[in-house]
């Protein structure tokens, strides 16, 4: 098993850090990383395909959030280049028409374990109208007894690799809804602003540092790690 930490110094490094782990898994070693992206909005490919993406673009970008374009997931989402979390877990793939449920149930599991262990009850699923909605997300209580959405997951496959990959929004969820309900107006997306949650809001860690070597073993697991590599000295 393959780990890369730490983030490159822009985000089109950072980007290609990444899609190395899917290279790592098609020579046959899976890889994994787990990281604090650079502040950004990262939209879905069906973003680009609405009339208002160009604006919605622009009202990220107003609001210090850099706007990319990401191959691997759904609707927009934001990190805040602090507390927001990506995760990636690469693996080699024999046939790349199966095995697709078994990988989202790995990883899924494995985000469990990492909340539950640090103070978070889990719940799969997630509240209506939530950010980048999906079929495998994870959500919790907060305070308040509100269900809120603090993990996406989403799954690429290539015939000679997979990368499932995701976000875990650790704490500053304000600021986070305040960006994704201006994009998903501007895209004329249905966004819930209270339906966006943290780790830190369902009595987990606001500091990002823990959940993310708590959940760099869960998706380790029992592998051997052959590497540590360190994204900043990646050519």
């Amino acid at each position: 098993m393959r780990v890369l930490r730490g983030r490159a110094d822009s985000i089109p490094a950072d980007r290609d850090a990444t899609r190395r782990l899917l290279s790592s898994a098609a020579d046959g070693e899976p890889a994994v990383r787990v990281w604090v992206p650079h502040r950004q909005v990262a939209f879905g490919r069906r973003d680009a395909e609405l009339e208002g993406y160009d604006r919605a673009r622009e009202a990220a970008d107003e609001r210090g959030f850099p706007p990319i374009e990401r191959s691997v997931g759904g609707r927009a989402v934001a990190y805040d280049g602090e507390t927001t979390l990506a995760f990636a877990r690469a693996e080699p793939v024999a046939e790349y028409r199966q095995g697709t449920t078994d990988r989202y149930e790995r990883v899924t599991a494995a985000v469990e374990r990492t909340l539950e262990g640090l103070g978070p009850s889990p719940v799969r699923g997630e509240p209506e109208d939530a950010f980048c909605p999906g079929t495998h997300s994870l959500s919790a209580e907060d305070r308040d007894g509100q269900r809120r959405k603090v993990v996406g997951i989403a799954q690429r496959v290539r015939q000679d690799a997979a990368l499932v990959a995701g976000v875990v929004l650790v704490a500053n969820r304000e600021g986070l809804a305040d960006v994704l309900e201006e994009v998903y107006g501007t895209l004329g997306l249905s966004l819930e602003p209270a339906s966006v949650g943290s780790v830190a809001d369902a009595d987990g860690p606001a500091d990002p540092a823990p959940v993310r070597r708590a959940l760099e073993d869960e998706l380790v697991g029992d592998a051997t790690v052959g590497s540590i590599d360190d994204a900043e000295s990646e050519p």
